[in-house]
């Protein structure tokens, strides 16, 4: 087995790791079997090395409606695809897919291309919504019950996955990059929220769809999330640093890069910094640390 196909392996529980850790626009696979269904959480792009030899399962689960959580998806066309019902629109189309995101109409032409032909959207009309506290019964003791984590997306959720008390985190990947909350249909607030949630849960396990896979102890667990959670007020304290002294508007801020490492060649980088930064500065003008010294540019108070 290659190393691109590697799989690691937890009683009921088997993931599929894309390459280079799952880091994106790939991700890790997870395939939950009971003794009466199986199922697949987020088919990645991972999932195309291994259309020669795929898995059996009745129903496909998706955390959310992201490229790269349904790239795979395209390869099990005859079994139902289920997704939360706050972001199941996306499916429906691609003129609909294109509202999630937000990115505008300078980049909206390749986006599609890229959707298309490197992420395989496939749009289906009949995605079986769920909502948080439903549960998948696999058989026996083997089940999956959903839990809404919205921020990322208006939908996106985790799963606990039992027996193995397994959760999974889809987005909220523990990375040093840090929550992601640029397109449209994000909200900082929610993932502030969902963050404080996750943090009172004691699972034995954590499980991510990029970089990391699987963390099997509370300290390991514990170093990842203050870092990842700690990049929201990293990125406020340089945006006050940004401001100090001299007046600045949004497309000054995007271009200085609080999201992205300045030359991160990314196709939606300004967008998403605009729809960022844009909430940052909503909420530090609301606390009064930044105001509006003269329309549309800010300065720290």
């Amino acid at each position: 087995m290659t190393a691109e196909l590697e799989e690691r392996h937890y009683d009921a529980v088997t993931v599929l790791l894309g390459p280079d850790g799952g880091r994106y626009p790939d991700g890790n696979t997870f395939l939950v079997r009971g003794p009466e269904e199986s199922l697949l959480i987020d088919p990645a792009l991972g999932m195309l090395d291994r259309r020669n030899a795929l898995p059996a399962v009745d129903r496909i689960l998706n955390s959310h409606c992201h490229e790269d959580h349904y790239a795979g998806n395209h390869l099990y066309p005859d079994v139902p695809w289920h997704c939360h019902e706050a972001d199941i629109e996306g499916f429906e189309s691609l003129e609909k897919m294109l509202e999630i995101y937000g990115y505008g109409p300078v980049i909206e032409e390749e986006w599609i291309r890229r959707l298309v032909e490197k992420y395989h959207y496939t749009p289906r009309a009949d995605v079986v919504p769920f909502r948080d506290g439903d549960v998948f019964e696999l058989g026996g003791s083997v089940r999956v019950r959903v839990i809404h984590a919205p921020g990322h997306t208006r939908g996106q959720c985790f799963f606990w996955i039992e027996p193995q008390d397994m959760l999974y985190l889809a987005d909220v990947d523990l990375s040093s990059f840090g929550p992601y909350y640029g397109d449209a249909w994000s909200d900082l607030e929610d993932f502030e929220t969902t963050l404080d949630a996750l943090e009172a849960l004691a699972p034995r396990s954590w499980a991510t769809f990029h970089h990391i896979g699987v963390l099997e102890d509370r300290e390991s667990f514990e170093a990842r999330y203050t870092r990842f959670r700690s990049m929201i007020g990293d990125r406020e304290r340089r945006l006050l640093e940004f401001l100090d002294g001299t007046p600045r508007s949004l497309d000054e801020i995007a271009a200085h890069r609080f999201i992205y490492r300045p030359g991160d060649d990314v196709l939606f980088v300004d967008a998403v910094e605009r729809r960022s930064m844009a909430m940052h500065l909503e909420r530090m003008c609301a606390a009064g640390s930044v105001r509006e010294v003269e329309a549309g540019r800010f300065l720290r108070s």
